[in-house]
């Protein structure tokens, strides 16, 4: 094979890899990977230095105390990190669509309504608002009334939407991993890693003393994953 024959099949290949509309896309879709595992980061070290209260008038005083400290003991990072889920997940519906553009396609829905399920379940500046109203109430009823409150807001924080969130996201994870392997355009250690980290997933991170487990196990492969796909992402987009 000539040279420039050599070199046209090249450049066709690239082309059918990711159209050069969307280069933007993967390296926002990159940006977003690096982004979401400093935020992991910050926010495990936040668990560790600052464990959350065990009571919901142990929220109510931290709140009162550093009211930012409380909304991020109640995952305020999270909201942000689920933003930067939707960049990624797009980003990999444009580089896999053509391995599997059904199944990427299934992934994407699944994951924007697991995404709208999470915001749906956090309840953080609720619990604001209810801290500050617990703070000024002048009765003892008051008082049992936004502790209440702020109980059913707790159960609605680890809840059925929460959940929905969580096995989306498992599934998704399996979808990719899965167009991962058949494309070849990621390395086989990704697709295995996302892999790894669904199993760690499956059990949601609300099922008491095994789901915190499983989720703490899960952060290992999935900080991993965030790296190589970023990289992997970045190498698109430009």
């Amino acid at each position: 094979m000539s040279s420039n024959a050599f070199n046209q099949t090249r450049h066709n290949t690239q082309g059918e890899i990711i159209d050069s509309r969307w280069k933007g896309l993967c390296f926002v879709g990159s940006v977003a990977a690096l982004i979401m595992l400093i935020l992991m980061i910050i926010q495990i070290i936040i668990f560790i230095v600052w464990p959350p209260p065990n009571t919901i008038e142990g929220y109510f005083m931290l709140f009162h105390k550093n009211w930012l400290l409380g909304l991020l003991s109640l995952d305020l990072l999270y909201i942000v990190d689920s933003v930067l889920l939707i960049f990624i997940y797009l980003a990999l519906y444009v580089v896999l669509r053509k391995t599997g553009e059904s199944s990427m396609l299934i992934a994407v829905v699944l994951g924007l309504v697991g995404i709208a399920a999470y915001f749906a379940s956090n309840t953080a500046f609720e619990m604001l608002s209810l801290s500050n109203q617990y703070m000024t109430a002048t009765t003892e009823a008051q008082k049992m009334m936004f502790l209440t409150a702020g109980q059913v807001m707790l159960e609605t924080y680890t809840g059925t939407a929460f959940d929905v969130y969580y096995v989306l996201n498992t599934i998704i994870l399996f979808i990719f991993s899965v167009n991962m392997l058949r494309s070849k355009l990621f390395s086989k250690a990704t697709a295995f890693l996302g892999i790894l980290a669904g199993i760690l997933m499956i059990v949601p991170s609300s099922a008491g003393t095994l789901g915190l487990y499983f989720s703490l196990a899960s952060l290992l492969p999935w900080g991993i994953w965030l790296v190589l796909v970023g990289r992997r992402l970045l190498q698109f987009g430009r």
